[in-house]
């Protein structure tokens, strides 16, 4: 079992990481890597070629990433923008995780994930901003965009639908007092019955 990566030691993407993300393409040659005066420009990359991104909340995404390398298999790459976290998945996640989503009954009112955020769900035909993958060799923590997870190889692993569904209920269990029993009626008479003969 991995552990969690230290976020402050991501010293960024390697040149195997950027050749993947320039694979997703922005156009017929790939992404378009900034180079020379600001490399350290985020770059839109297209979704549903190479990899789907799943965008939550930082702060329940943090959760989510927590489980992932606590109590599950890790993560492939992850990305922080502009208070948003991007989870990287397998081609098709956008496509199945809201239909398991809606199974879970995630986020409708009365439900048991009320309160929860949604979770935005970028396939094909979508675009997502992520950060420069020639960033400076020691990210700034407290930039709009980083990566928290930077793609390390040619072909990451990357999750699908069932496990990022997995962290998320996880998260929001962390979140969010999640029960299948009615709360308790709190003007019930209680009376003990540990006495009685």
């Amino acid at each position: 079992m991995s552990s969690t990566p230290n976020v402050s030691d991501v010293s960024g993407v390697t040149p195997d990481g950027a050749a993947w993300l320039a694979s997703a393409g922005a156009g017929p040659h790939g992404a378009r890597v900034p180079r020379g005066e600001r490399p350290d420009t985020p770059v839109v990359l297209l979704c549903g070629v190479v990899f789907d991104v799943v965008s939550v909340p930082a702060i329940f995404g943090r959760r989510m990433l927590d489980r992932l390398w606590a109590e599950g298999p890790g993560s492939g790459p992850v990305a922080e923008y502009r208070g948003r976290m991007l989870l990287f998945g397998a081609v098709g996640t956008a496509q199945r995780l809201p239909a398991l989503l809606k199974w879970e009954e995630w986020g409708a009112h009365g439900s048991r994930t009320d309160g929860v955020p949604p979770l935005l769900c970028h396939g094909a035909g979508d675009a997502v901003t992520v950060p420069a993958p020639a960033g400076p060799a020691r990210p700034d923590p407290a930039s709009p965009a980083r990566w928290l997870v930077a793609p390390d190889s040619r072909s990451p692993w990357l999750p699908g639908p069932e496990v990022l569904l997995w962290a998320a209920v996880r998260a929001a269990r962390a979140a969010v007092r999640i029960s299948i029993f009615p709360p308790a009626d709190r003007d019930a008479n209680v009376y003990d019955v540990s006495r009685r003969r």
